[in-house]
C-alpha cells in the first residue's frame, strides 16, 4: 500500500494493547502521537460489559468508523491485518474459521471496495468463499484451472488483433488479460443459475493508455472493430464511483462471437483502481507530488460515506438496527441518476424516487408527494434506472408513511423515515398520556403537579423528563396510579383505586381511519387495534386494555384473555363507527357435502353485501366443514351474513368463530 512511517510502526504493533500489559500512553510516549492515535483506532473495545455479542461488535463497528473518518490508516492496517488472519484461518477451530469469514464477506470485503481498495477486496472475497463453502470453492478452482490454457488462448486470439489496431491508431498503450476470481464467477453461476460451462463473460481485458483523451480514442477504436453490447458499457470515467474508482466498460462480441469485457483507463487510474484511498494517502503526508489528476478532495468525498454513517448511527441506539444499515449500504451497488439541472446523484442499485428525494434534502425527502421520471409522472416505489432524470413533486401536507419502508434501498431514507414514526407515535403517546392523567387527576380531585413535582416524578420511575412519563402512559408502559403516587407522595389513594371511565368517542378526537384499521395521528394500527382473538364489531359490548407498548387493543367484554388481565389497566369504551368502516371477522361452518354447495355459500355472503377475504372448506365424514373470513359493518350485519348462510340448502350450522387463543392476546 505504500503507506507511511508512521502506519508502517503502528501495523506492526496494532495489537499489543489487546495482547500485553503495553498501554497506549507508553506507546505514545516512545514512537509519537499519531502513532498512539492510530493504535487506539484499530484496538478493539475491551474492558466494557455489553448485554449481548452484537451490542460489543456493533461499539467495535463505531469505534472503528469514527477512527478512520479521522485517519483513514486506521482502516488501511484493519484491513491488511484481517487479509493476513485470512490468509493463515485454516488453524482455527472450524466454528471460529466460520465466523471469521462470515465477518470478512459482510463487513471487511465491502469496506475494501467502499475505499475502492480492489486488491485487498478481491482476496477477501476469495478467501471468505474458501472457507464458507469449501466444497463449491474447490470444485470452480478446479473447472477454471482445468480451463485456463483454453482461456489463455482465447485472450490472446483478442489480445493481438486490439494491440495492432491501437498501434495503428498511435494510441499509447498496454494490454492484458484480466483474470476473473472465483467469488465473481461463482456469484454469476449463482444469480444466473447456470453451471460454469454456461458462463461465457468471463473472459477479460485491460488496456492501459497515457490519457484520458486516448481513453475515449482506444475505446472508438475498439466499437469500430467490434460489435460492443449498448448495455454493458459504463463511463466511469466522466461518473466516478463514490470510492474514487474511474475507467470505460465496454463488452464486445470478439472473436468466435465469445464476449469479451474490456477496462480502460490510465495509469494513476489503475492505482487508484487497485489501491484506492491508499492510492493517494502518501500525497497528504507530502512524500510525493500529487499527479495531475489526483486531488485531496477525491479522498475526502471517498470519505464522505463513512461520515454519514457516523452521523446516522449518533441516532440509532439499537445494535441491530446499526448493523442492518452498515450492511444494507456496505453491500449495494451504485447507479447515476440526474437532477432537472444537470447534476448527477449516485445511488445505489434500486433505488426510488424517495431515495433520491431524501439525497437531495431530508426536508424534500419528508414531504415527497410524487416523482416524475424522465418527464413522466411514476410511482415513488419505481427502481431508477442508470441515466434518468428525476424530479420530486412535494407537498407540504404530506408525511412519510410505514409503506415507504418496505421499497427504500438507502440508509440515509430508512433512517430518516423512522426518525420521523418514532416522533410521530412519540408525540401521539405524549397526548394521550396526557390527556389520561389529566382526566385520573380531575377524578380524584387533584390538582396539576408543578414543574418540581413531574421532574421528581420522572426520576423516581426512571424516566429522562415528565414527557417521557406521559409517552410511557399513553403507551401503557406504565399506570396512572403509579405516576400519581410519585407525584404526590402523600396523597391517599384507597379511595381512588377505581379507574376512571372513558370512551371511544373522546378518543377518536384524535383518530382518523385507514384502509388498514385504526389509527391515531398517522399512527398506523397502533395506538388503538382490535384485537384478533374475540374479533370485536359494533354493537358488541366492549372494553379497552392499555397494552406495554401497543397503546389500546379492543376486546369484546366476555373474551375470557382481557377478564383476567390487570383491572387498572382496562378502559370503558363505546362504539363511534362512521359509514364505510369494515371489520373482520371469521365465520364457522357445518353442512352436508354436495355439488356446488361452495358457490352457493359465497353467493349467500354476497348478497348481504359482504366482502369474503379468505374462504377453506373440508370434506368431513359425512358431510362439510369450512372457515370464512368476511368483512361486515356492524353485529346487525353479521347477524344478516349468519341468517343468509342459514337457509343455503345443506348448511347445518353457522357460528361466530372464537378462538381465544392466548397467543392471539397482543402483549399485556
Amino acid at each position: 500500500l505504500r503507506l507511511d512511517t508512521a502506519s508502517i510502526v503502528a501495523g506492526l504493533i496494532h495489537d499489543v494493547v489487546e495482547d500485553t500489559a503495553l498501554t497506549l500512553e507508553e506507546i505514545e510516549e516512545r514512537f509519537g502521537e499519531q502513532v498512539a492515535l492510530i493504535v487506539d483506532g484499530v484496538t478493539k473495545i475491551g474492558k466494557v460489559r455489553f448485554r449481548s455479542h452484537t451490542e460489543h461488535q456493533v461499539e467495535n463497528y463505531r469505534k472503528l468508523l469514527l477512527s478512520m473518518a479521522e485517519d483513514a490508516r486506521v482502516i488501511l492496517i484493519k484491513l491488511a491485518d484481517r487479509l493476513h488472519n485470512m490468509r493463515t484461518l485454516e488453524h482455527l477451530p472450524p466454528e471460529k474459521r466460520q465466523r471469521i469469514a462470515l465477518e470478512t464477506r459482510e463487513i471487511y470485503a465491502p469496506l475494501a471496495h467502499r475505499l475502492g481498495i480492489a486488491s485487498i477486496k478481491w482476496e477477501l472475497e476469495d478467501l471468505a468463499f474458501k472457507h464458507l463453502e469449501p466444497e463449491a470453492y474447490t470444485d470452480l478452482r478446479k473447472k477454471v484451472q482445468q480451463r485456463r490454457k483454453e482461456r489463455e488462448r482465447q485472450i490472446l486470439e483478442m489480445q493481438r488483433p486490439l494491440e495492432g489496431a491501437l498501434d495503428r491508431a498511435e494510441i499509447p498503450h498496454e494490454v492484458t488479460g484480466r483474470p476473473k476470481h472465483l467469488w465473481s464467477i461463482y456469484r454469476k453461476m449463482r444469480s444466473r443459475d447456470k453451471p460454469y460451462d454456461e458462463i461465457y463473460d468471463v473472459l477479460a481485458i485491460r488496456v492501459l493508455t497515457d490519457s484520458v483523451q486516448s481513453c475515449y480514442a482506444a475505446l472508438g477504436v475498439i466499437h469500430s472493430k467490434w460489435t460492443p453490447i449498448t448495455e454493458r458499457f459504463h463511463d466511469y470515467v466522466a461518473t466516478p464511483k463514490s470510492n474514487m474508482y474511474r475507467s470505460l466498460h465496454t463488452t464486445v462480441f470478439g472473436p468466435g462471437g465469445r464476449r469479451y469485457e474490456i477496462q480502460i483507463r490510465t495509469e494513476e487510474m489503475h492505482r487508484t483502481a487497485e489501491y484506492g484511498i491508499a492510492a493517494h494517502w502518501r500525497y497528504k503526508e507530502g512524500e510525493e507530488a500529487p499527479p495531475r489528476d489526483a486531488d485531496e478532495d477525491e479522498v475526502d468525498e471517498a470519505l464522505t460515506w463513512f461520515r454519514q454513517v457516523l452521523e446516522w448511527q449518533q441516532e440509532t441506539k439499537e445494535p441491530e438496527e446499526f448493523m442492518e444499515f452498515l450492511r444494507m449500504d456496505l453491500f449495494q451497488g451504485e447507479i447515476f441518476v440526474f437532477t432537472p439541472k444537470g447534476d448527477v446523484k449516485q445511488l445505489p442499485t434500486g433505488a426510488t424516487p424517495i431515495d433520491f428525494a431524501y439525497s437531495v434534502h431530508t426536508e424534500v425527502g419528508f414531504h415527497c408527494a410524487g416523482a416524475k421520471v424522465n418527464g413522466r409522472i411514476a410511482p415513488l416505489s419505481r427502481e431508477l434506472r442508470n441515466g434518468d432524470t428525476v424530479e420530486i413533486l412535494t407537498d407540504p401536507r404530506q408525511r412519510p408513511t410505514r409503506d415507504w419502508l418496505a421499497f427504500v434501498k438507502t440508509s440515509r431514507a430508512r433512517q430518516r423515515i423512522r426518525q420521523w414514526i418514532r416522533k410521530e407515535e412519540f408525540d401521539s403517546a405524549v397526548e394521550l398520556g396526557r390527556d389520561f392523567l389529566e382526566r385520573e387527576l380531575k377524578k380524584q380531585r387533584i390538582d396539576k403537579p408543578t414543574k418540581e413535582q413531574m421532574e421528581n416524578a420522572a426520576e423516581a420511575l426512571g424516566y429522562e423528563d415528565f414527557e417521557h412519563v406521559q409517552a410511557a402512559l399513553g403507551r401503557g408502559d406504565v399506570g396512572p396510579t403509579a405516576v400519581i403516587r410519585e407525584l404526590f407522595p402523600e396523597h391517599d389513594q384507597e379511595s381512588a383505586q377505581e379507574r376512571s371511565p372513558t370512551t371511544l368517542e373522546r378518543i377518536a378526537e384524535m383518530v382518523r381511519r385507514s384502509s388498514k384499521g385504526v389509527r391515531i395521528q398517522g399512527m398506523e394500527n397502533l395506538m388503538v387495534r382490535y384485537s384478533q382473538c374475540c374479533q370485536p364489531v359494533p354493537g358488541d359490548d366492549v372494553i379497552g386494555y392499555i397494552t406495554r407498548g401497543r397503546g389500546i387493543s379492543i376486546h369484546r367484554k366476555d373474551c375470557p384473555n382481557v377478564l383476567n388481565l390487570d383491572e387498572e389497566r382496562r378502559v370503558e369504551i363505546e362504539w363511534t363507527a362512521e359509514k364505510g368502516d369494515r371489520f373482520f371477522v371469521k365465520l364457522y361452518v357445518k353442512g352436508t357435502d354436495r355439488r356446488g354447495l361452495l358457490s352457493d355459500v359465497a353467493q349467500a355472503i354476497t348478497d348481504t353485501e359482504t366482502n369474503i377475504t379468505h374462504a377453506d372448506m373440508d370434506a368431513i365424514q359425512g358431510g362439510m366443514q369450512g372457515e370464512f373470513a368476511v368483512e361486515v359493518r356492524d353485529l346487525a350485519h353479521l347477524r344478516k351474513v349468519i341468517a343468509a348462510l342459514k337457509r343455503v340448502k345443506g348448511i347445518v350450522s353457522v357460528e361466530r368463530r372464537e378462538s381465544f387463543r392466548e397467543s392471539d392476546l397482543v402483549e399485556a
